[in-house]
């Protein structure tokens, strides 16, 4: 214990041991003390040693602190000093007084000593489980020792804890401890361990990172907190940059509408804090991070729609239009409203509403151009309102449209200032920064847009008094004729190739001023310097669009000509070489990265985004376009012309088969509806045969009650005299009856005889059709479930007889019982019996007559199914032929087409052959155009001699 006091205080006994020697006994001390306090006391000393001595204890110390965490984990002081002693060894704090080589030995010791401690996965794994001690002395230190871990080897620890049961989970649980100064460090902590790692990015998200961080932002006081909330919007942008999944898990979470109080700025914005200054970046930066355009489509636009009904779009313009607010802040805001409002058609039209508080009230859009071509504004400033203007107008014909409008005669306002106006002054004023940026704003109110293009050939301009206007298109040509900055040619080049291009109107009206393709072919073919050889690649591609988009209206200046005039003039390679040129340029490679225009200098402020896409789509075309030969392009024509003439014939074919296919449709509706009324009969037939049935019944119940009444009747005595003359006069009526109920059913008979043939001949139709088109199949069901109605109703009528042959049998027996009995005592018991009978008789008979009624609207129905049934058989075999004889006469005439080509190739071949032939052998052989002029001559000649 001496021993230990002595190194802490200073006191030397005897000779001053060297700092390793003393490490090297404090490790021996802590490797073979017994007592904890004796351990405890070592690893104080060794803490207290590590900065001043950090190799050695890092060398010598770090087995034995390891193999302290893990068996003296009860006593939480030993622990803390432990992981105080490896953070010190392993972090590299950058000092100030320290120069540049020593702090690369620092950092250098740091990585070794990181590289020894990882070394076994199982440390990392230890580290995380003291983590969750809630000591303030053992989770701070760990908490740091784990963040300086993460800056040396990130993806090795990061890995570590992937794999690690519930590792990120205990860190999250960091952000809900109580002591600030822990929760603190959590937050930097989570900072390094989602560093490029999305799928702890994800983890982390998805233990409810967002609400927690969010939560904390509002508590610290939102843009007005302190570094704390720098601290969280930092972990905010690293889980959502370039992370789609936890960009939706926010935005699905509702959290951009969270996002809203953040930007509420007061009215006096003087005295803006450095770090409300960082806040609010960061934040802005948070907002771009969700609408970027590296984005994918789907995702950006429904986060701008998000933007716009939650109302943050609008506090952003309000921050826009703002007095006070930092330049850094107003430059991050117009890039930030730029990509919430870019290629979102409802965000666009409210920022083209948005007027600035000035008297009178001018549009937001006016206000930011005149910043845009003011030269004394910071460039930065001037590259962020370009950059809003570029996307107010992405996707936005719209506002193309009202940008133009300005531009023309009949809206121009002289008492107020106009985008329009503003961006001709600035094309044409003397600062070249202004001239390129008026002419890229002016290109992207043209991009796609070919109405836009022709209407903006309308522009004339006066150029001093006096003189007559010019249009807009020759006022370019000639200040580019007059040989300004480079800067100002490249942008009013891209403007002018931009407008041109699919346009030949636009082709046109450039070609129409003889000297603006003299002074391009001399522009290109001169030998200049380096700067020049750009813009000597910029006049290759607008010599080139004039000839791929080129109507040939001029005669002058039709294609051939001026690929004509390129190969005598400059020579087609080294055309295509300075055209070339265009894409080898390094701001072409950096401008065809990401759309917003970010240059370190002014001078490099060269290409323009939205160009390079054109350039790349055009250079293949016009150098294809500008080796091809007149052959060639005829060839060309003639494939163009046969393929719109087989284009023409495939599509007259199409709405042939459409036709079909709809009269195809309606035909199977037909069919679906008669087969819907064929269920609906055999629904009427099952219910008459139930009813039949209970006729059956009654009827068997009432031959029983008479066969029984009739063997009364011959065994009883009465008055016959009085019986037989009721009998008889009833016997007389149902005879008329029975009459009456033959003629019907010789009736029905002969109904049923008609309704055989007819179903026979639609047997035969049918068995005509069933090779027909798709429509005979639905038919020959119909056509088998008629059969079957018949069958039922011949059945039917088959039950009727049968029922009326044993009523007349019942009768005659009636008769014959009559005729035999005696008179009886019982008369008046018999005669109402009979009058029973006759009644039951008369309702049999209205029901007799009710099926006839119903079985003549079945004979109806039948007969209208089998006229439609007819029908939609001839249309659909009509159809089925004439579709069938188009294809036939269309295959042969493209047969014979092609037999005829090739038989005329064959025949030109071979009378070249005999022609090339014959002159060898010295025979004179005669053009086509000798032969004709001959044939005429010999013609001539025969008429002469008829008419002697």
């Amino acid at each position: 214990m001496n021993f230990f006091r002595g190194v802490i205080s200073g006191q030397a006994a005897g000779p001053q041991p060297s700092g390793a020697e003393t490490i090297q006994k404090l490790c021996d001390r802590v490797a073979s003390s017994t007592l904890l306090e004796d351990r405890r006391d070592a690893v104080r000393a060794l803490k207290s040693l590590s900065k001043k001595y950090r190799m050695e204890v890092g060398t010598q110390a770090m087995d034995h602190l390891i193999n302290i965490l893990q068996t003296d984990r009860s006593d939480s002081e030993i622990l803390g000093y432990a992981l105080d002693t490896l953070y010190n060894v392993i972090c590299n704090d950058e000092e100030e007084e320290q120069d540049e080589n020593a702090q690369k030995q620092a950092d250098d010791l740091g990585l070794q000593f990181t590289d020894t401690f990882v070394q076994d996965p199982e440390h990392v794994t230890l580290l995380l489980t003291l983590l969750e001690e809630f000591d303030f002395h053992v989770r701070w230190p760990g908490v740091k020792l784990l963040t300086a871990l993460l800056k040396n080897q990130g993806p090795q620890i990061q890995g570590i804890i992937l794999v690690s049961p519930m590792g990120v989970s205990r860190l999250m649980d960091l952000l809900a401890d109580s002591r600030e100064v822990i929760r603190n460090d959590g937050l930097l902590l989570l900072q390094q361990l989602t560093k490029g790692n999305a799928a702890i990015q994800k983890i982390v998200a998805f233990e409810n990172a967002f609400e927690r961080l969010l939560d904390i932002i509002t508590e610290e006081g939102s843009s007005d907190g302190g570094i704390v909330v720098e601290d969280c919007l930092l972990l905010l942008l690293n889980l959502l940059k370039n992370n789609s999944s936890n960009q939706n898990f926010f935005k699905e979470g509702s959290y951009i509408q969270r996002m809203k109080p953040w930007f509420e700025v007061g009215d006096d914005n003087s005295g803006w804090s450095a770090q409300k200054v960082t806040n609010l970046h960061l934040m802005l930066q948070l907002v771009r991070v969700m609408v970027s355009p590296v984005n994918s489509p789907g995702a950006t636009a429904s986060c701008q729609k998000s933007m716009f009904q939650c109302g943050l779009l609008q506090q952003l313009c309000t921050i826009l239009m703002a007095t006070g607010v930092p330049a850094d802040i107003l430059t991050e805001t117009i890039n930030t409203v730029s990509e919430v409002i870019r290629g979102s058609q409802v965000n666009q039209d409210y920022f083209a509403s948005v007027n600035a508080p000035s008297n009178p009230p001018r549009p937001a859009i006016v206000v930011l151009l005149m910043s845009m071509v003011n030269e004394r504004q910071p460039f930065v400033l001037r590259c962020a309102v370009l950059y809003c203007f570029q996307c107010f107008l992405y996707k936005n014909q719209k506002g193309q449209g009202e940008i133009v409008a300005t531009l023309l005669p009949s809206t121009i306002d002289a008492n107020s200032i106009s985008a329009g106006q503003l961006l001709c002054g600035g094309l044409f004023s003397a600062d070249s920064l202004s001239n390129w940026c008026a002419a890229v704003a002016l290109a992207h109110a043209l991009q796609d847009n070919l109405t836009q293009k022709e209407q903006l050939l309308r522009v004339q301009l006066a150029t001093s008094l006096g003189k007559p206007p010019v249009s807009l298109l020759q006022q370019c040509t000639n200040i580019l004729s007059q040989g300004s900055k480079v800067q100002t040619r490249v942008g009013l080049l891209m403007l002018l190739c931009t407008w041109i291009s699919n346009c030949p109107i636009a082709v046109t009206h450039f070609l129409h001023n003889q000297e603006n393709v003299p002074f391009l072919t001399a522009q290109i073919s001169e030998n200049l310097g380096e700067d020049e050889r750009l813009v000597q690649g910029l006049c290759a591609l607008l010599l080139g669009i004039c000839i791929y988009y080129n109507d040939n209206s001029l005669e002058n200046y039709t294609k051939e000509k001026l690929k004509q005039l390129i190969e005598k003039r400059i020579g087609k390679e080294n055309f295509v070489e300075k055209l070339c040129f265009i894409t080898k340029h390094e701001l072409y490679s950096r401008a065809a990265q990401k759309p917003q225009p970010v240059f370190p200098s002014p001078e490099q402020m060269l290409f323009d985004h939205e160009f390079t896409k054109l350039v790349k789509e055009l250079e293949g075309v016009i150098t294809k376009a500008v080796h091809k030969s007149s052959e060639e392009e005829k060839k060309e024509e003639e494939v163009k012309k046969t393929l719109e003439q087989h284009d023409n014939i495939v599509t007259q074919y199409k709405e042939l088969i459409r036709e079909q296919d709809a009269q195809l449709q309606e035909l199977k509706e037909q069919v679906a509806c008669m087969t819907s009324q064929n269920e609906q009969l055999q629904a009427t037939i099952t219910q008459q045969q139930s009813q039949i049935q209970q006729h059956k019944d009654q009827y068997n119940i009432l031959k029983l009650k008479l066969a029984k009444e009739n063997q009364g009747q011959s065994n009883s005595q009465g008055d016959g005299s009085q019986v037989n003359g009721l009998q008889t006069e009833e016997l007389t009526q149902l005879r008329e009856e029975v009459e009456e109920l033959r003629k019907q059913h010789s009736l029905l008979q002969t109904q049923l005889g008609d309704k055989d043939a007819l179903i026979s001949s639609l047997k035969s139709g049918a068995a005509q059709t069933a090779e027909g088109p798709a429509g005979g199949s639905d038919n020959t069901e119909l056509l088998q479930e008629l059969e079957a109605l018949r069958s039922q109703v011949q059945s039917q009528s088959t039950e009727i007889g049968q029922l009326k042959m044993e009523r007349q049998d019942l009768l005659r027996r009636a008769e014959v019982g009559c005729s035999d009995t005696l008179p009886s005592s019982d008369s008046s018991l018999d005669a109402a019996k009979m009058a029973e009978l006759e009644s039951r008789l008369g309702a049999q008979t209205s029901e007799m007559e009710r099926l006839k009624a119903e079985v003549k609207n079945l004979s109806e129905s039948r007969a209208e199914l089998e006229k439609r049934l007819d029908s939609t058989t001839s249309t659909v075999a009509i159809l089925q032929t004439e579709k069938e004889k188009l294809q036939t006469d269309v295959q042969e005439s493209k047969k014979e087409q092609d037999d005829l080509l090739m038989l005329l190739a064959d025949q030109d071949q071979k009378i070249t052959n005999l022609k090339k032939r014959l002159k060898e052998l010295g025979e004179t052989v005669e053009d086509e155009d000798d032969l004709d002029t001959r044939d005429q001559t010999d013609d001539d000649d025969e008429e002469d001699e008829d008419e002697d």
